[in-house]
This record gives C-alpha cells, sequence and structure tokens, in this order.
C-alpha cells in the first residue's frame, strides 16, 4: 500500500473508532435509561436488562458503523483539505483516484461486516430480545411485579397491589385491568392467587371482590360480585411487524408478503449502502483552505437525512403494495450509485469531456 492512501487511511480509522465507540455508549446509556425505567416500574425483570441493551447495540450497529465510517471520511479529508494537504497530493501528480482508493481500503471490509450483520446478527438478536420481554413482560412471576405500583405490559395488562407475597405467590387488595377488542374490564379483589404464570396461558384466582366490564360502544356496562374467580389473563402477542423483525432471510424469501420482500431488501441493501454512502462523503467533504473541517457537516448531514428518510419511505411504500418490489428499497441505493457516477466523472473531468 502506497504511502498517501495509508496516511488518508489513517486519519479516516481513527476518526471511525472515535466516532462510532462515541455513538455506541450514547444509544446504550439512551437504551439502558429506558429498559431501567420500565424494570423500575415493575414491567420488565431488571436481570433481563443488560442482555437487552447488548442486543440493542448489536441491532443499532448496522446503522452506527456506516454514519460512523460516512462522517469520519466527510471530516478527516475536510481536514487535508483545509490544511491544504490534498491541494499538496495533487500538485506533486497524486491523483484523485488514490483518495477514492483509501476509502475503499475501508469501506468494502466495513459494508461486508455491516451486510452479514443485518442479514443475520440482526434477526438473531431481535429473536433474543423479543423472548426476553416476553418472557418477563407476559409471565406473571411475583419477582416481576413491584407493590404500590402500576405493572403494565405491551398487551395493555395493568396489575396494582397493595402488598405482595413473592414465597406464596399471593397479592392483597389487588386492582386488575385489562382491555380487548370493544370492551375493557377491570378486577378488584381483596386477594389474589397466581395459578399459572406461563407466558401462553396466565391465570389467576381473585377472591372476594367485584367485575367491570365496559363496553366501549353502547350501554351494556355489567357489574358483578364474586367469592371466587378464576380468570384467564390475556398473553402477549407480538406484533406483525416484531415477527417480521425476527424472521430469518429464508423465511423472508419464501414469503408472498409485501412487507416481507421489503424487510429482506432492507436487510440486503444496509451493506451497499454504507459503501456509497463512504464515497459520496468524498466529494462533500471539498472545502477552502482555512474554512474549517466541520463546514463539511451541514452537507453531509442534509444528504444522511435525505438518505435515511428516502431508505424509510421506500420500505414502507413497498410493504402497503403502493411500490413495485422491483427495484423497491434498492431504489435509493440506485440513485446513490447514479449520484457517485456523476461526482467520479466530475472529479476526473468526464463531464467537461463529454460536454465539450
Amino acid at each position: 500500500m502506497k504511502l498517501i492512501e495509508h496516511y488518508i487511511m489513517v486519519e479516516i480509522r481513527r476518526l471511525v473508532a472515535i466516532l462510532v465507540g462515541f455513538l455506541i455508549f450514547i444509544f446504550a446509556s439512551y437504551s439502558a435509561q429506558r429498559y431501567l425505567t420500565e424494570a423500575a416500574n415493575g414491567t420488565l425483570a431488571l436481570e433481563v436488562v443488560l442482555d437487552i441493551v447488548f442486543y440493542k447495540v448489536l441491532i443499532a450497529l448496522e446503522m452506527l458503523l456506516p454514519v460512523g465510517l460516512y462522517v469520519s471520511v466527510g471530516v478527516a479529508l475536510g481536514q487535508l483539505y483545509t490544511d491544504s494537504e490534498i491541494v499538496a497530493i495533487t500538485a506533486v501528480g497524486g491523483s484523485p483516484v488514490r483518495v477514492y482508493k483509501a476509502v475503499m481500503f475501508l469501506a468494502i471490509p466495513l459494508s461486508i461486516v455491516v451486510t452479514i450483520m443485518s442479514m443475520y446478527a440482526r434477526p438473531w438478536a431481535y429473536t433474543q430480545i423479543y423472548q426476553l420481554e416476553q418472557q418477563s413482560q407476559s409471565e406473571l412471576d411475583i419477582s416481576h411485579l413491584r407493590a404500590k405500583k402500576f405493572n403494565t405490559n405491551d398487551s395493555g395488562r395493568m396489575i396494582l397491589s397493595e402488598e405482595i407475597n413473592s414465597d406464596t405467590n399471593h397479592l392483597t387488595d389487588v386492582l386488575i385491568y385489562t382491555s380487548s377488542g370493544n370492551k375493557t374490564n377491570v378486577y378488584r379483589a381483596h386477594s389474589v392467587d397466581i395459578i399459572d404464570p406461563s407466558p401462553a396461558t396466565p391465570s389467576v384466582m381473585l377472591h372476594s371482590g367485584t367485575a367491570y366490564t365496559l363496553k366501549h360502544q353502547g350501554i351494556d356496562d355489567s357489574e358483578r360480585i364474586y367469592r371466587n374467580l378464576d380468570l384467564n389473563l390475556k398473553p402477549l402477542t407480538q406484533s406483525a411487524d416484531d415477527k417480521r423483525k425476527a424472521k430469518s432471510v429464508v423465511a423472508l424469501l419464501r414469503s408472498y408478503e409485501p412487507a416481507d420482500h421489503a424487510e429482506v431488501q432492507w436487510r440486503e441493501s444496509r451493506g451497499v449502502n454504507a459503501f456509497l454512502m463512504a464515497l459520496l462523503a468524498i466529494p462533500l467533504s471539498r472545502v477552502k483552505p482555512r474554512q474549517g473541517r466541520f463546514s463539511t457537516l451541514l452537507p453531509l448531514t442534509v444528504l444522511f437525512t435525505v438518505i435515511f428518510y428516502g431508505g424509510n419511505i421506500c420500505r414502507s411504500l413497498v410493504a402497503s403494495g403502493y411500490l413495485s418490489v422491483n427495484p423497491g428499497v434498492w431504489l435509493v441505493p440506485i440513485l446513490m450509485l447514479v449520484g457517485v457516477i456523476v461526482l467520479i466523472a466530475r472529479d476526473f473531468g468526464l463531464l467537461q469531456k463529454l460536454f465539450r
């Protein structure tokens, strides 16, 4: 490897390590704060928080790594332009192709890593998260419940108890709220025994209380006083979107659903996007001497916003059937490739020769 390419790569690689490390720390801190809050509210078991945060960071790497390289290329090359080092390289006969080569030496292996993570690590991590959340949120394990707090889960169930005895699975002075379809059920009980804490068939036995059924429409509300009531609670179920994120690539390819095709195209295009974003950052890094290397951040931010939201919009349109699966989500990478070709042609003077 030649000296110029090595020098440029060292500058970019140093910034990538710093920026990606910082982004991982920020994202992990945010995720930890979110899930620790759920644990404090009794909606999530405390012992699974660290595992979920790890899986969340693993999922986020498919976005954090490309962003880190993209910004690092723009800032590092911007610094070289500011210090007139690129001008000096060009003055001694260095071609712009050497800058592109240096960036590609970093972008190609990183894009391969991102593709592998998106295709295989991402669905595996989602599967682990959903299993942990379902086990923690749908099981009526006493250790997951907090006395004198609203213990809720994603299915909308809420349990409030004055006292909780973890040894006997017994709750005292209990209020249970459930909602499904067009009605809401509220149960007031002097005491409750947890009969079955399993995720699939959670059930409890209520003693000495009142049950209220409230219709969302009409006036068919009812009230029932009971001595003992065996209550089968609604298990926690995953949404279709959640299940899709955890599906393997093979399962998605076998499906005929447009949303599944959108998901697999999204995964396949992550590595290509990472590579093309790094190349697009090269022309955007050009600044005038003494202008400041961080002056490139505005155009970099604008372009990233367009790419990010453009990809999400295409995925939503494909999933809803408003956009054909060909090119589908690949529409954004195709437009990015066209932009890269045009910018490279401009850098090498091909556009001037073409329109001369």
